[in-house]
């Protein structure tokens, strides 16, 4: 087994989880719940941080003094990596898959702030090369005397799946407090560590929720496949075997829309009413499209069985500023 590093401690938790009361009368079907992991943090508000407690942890053990990771110009995570590494005065490396545009914004104007280099690449090398590009830029460190610490996408490691495991574990106890049991847990899939650490806590504490995943890219299949790799992974870290884990899986395909990143008007218009409804905003590449798919397997009678849903939020708010335009032209 490899040894489990100590977890860093960055996230504000636990985070609430509030019920959508208009939200869940206007569909009229389970009762919606949400969890509230955009509030994590500021800098490195949504998920990631969850999952990078831990990736953090072991990038201290191993005496690293430079982060790596990846992601696309908005990317959620990349943002997180870059301020927690400022916090930790560590240097941070990323990345990003596209051009760089005249004037930064949203996630990257934020990942200038905290010092970040930014290396840029196309999609196709992204697609193809980003881990060997980063091992590469590993390797021009270390001939420098540094060392480099490589962060898959979206920490969506079998280490960073642990955050989510231990999220599990939150939600159970919120439900003990609550009074309350979730019959399914929602989360958007964009790597797969959020959604892979949901399968491990579920697997761990034995529970009866049932993990649903809303693919945000690519397909069903292709994520399946990633988070079998995530769950091998994890395996290295835990005490205990969690070998079905993977069999509680269930990813609902079909929302993509027009590709990652890439929004539609009936998301935005969603995203809308849940800000108007509830006071809370979902973002355009992740929340608002899982969140989309949710109400719209519920209008279709989908998820009848269901009484009670809890949404994690992931964050991403950030990222709604660089698509204003197309808010603002509907």
């Amino acid at each position: 087994m490899t040894r489990m590093p100590s977890r860093i401690s960055f996230a504000n938790l636990p985070t609430r989880i509030d019920k959508l009361e208009r939200l869940s009368k206007r569909l009229g079907g389970p009762e919606l719940y949400i969890k509230r992991d955009d509030q994590t943090g500021t800098e490195w508000s949504g998920n990631k941080i969850r999952k990078l407690e831990y990736c953090l942890g072991e990038a201290l053990n191993e005496q690293a003094d430079t982060l790596i990771t990846c992601g696309g110009i908005q990317s959620n995570h990349c943002r997180s990596t870059a301020a927690a590494a400022a916090k930790l005065g560590l240097r941070t490396i990323l990345v990003l898959r596209g051009t760089q545009p005249e004037a930064p914004q949203g996630n990257l104007l934020l990942d200038r702030l905290f010092g970040a280099e930014i290396r840029w690449i196309g999609g196709d090398d992204y697609r193809d090369r980003r881990d060997s590009i980063m091992a590469g830029i590993q390797n021009e460190l270390a001939a420098q005397g540094r060392r480099a610490y490589v962060i898959p996408e979206g920490a969506s490691s079998g280490l960073g799946a642990i955050g989510y495991m231990r999220a599990l574990e939150e939600i159970a106890e919120q439900e003990r407090e609550l009074g309350i049991r979730f019959d399914a847990i929602v989360t958007a899939i964009g790597s797969g560590g959020t959604y892979a650490g949901l399968l491990l806590g579920r697997e761990k504490l034995g529970t009866s929720h049932e993990i649903v995943g809303f693919n945000v890219s690519a397909d069903a299949a292709y994520f399946e496949n990633a988070v079998r790799r995530i769950l091998d992974e994890a395996g290295a870290y835990l005490d205990e075997p969690l070998p079905r884990a993977a069999e509680a899986m269930r990813i609902v395909d079909g929302y993509v829309g027009r590709g990652y990143g890439l929004g539609r008007p009936e998301e935005r218009s969603l995203i809308r009413e849940v800000a108007s409804l509830e006071g809370i905003v979902l973002d355009p590449v992740y929340t608002g499209k899982a969140f989309y798919g949710l109400t719209r397997e519920i209008e279709l009678g989908h998820f009848a069985r269901f009484k009670r849903i809890l949404f994690i939020h992931t964050g991403g708010l950030y990222g709604l500023f660089p698509q204003h335009g197309e808010f603002a032209a509907e």
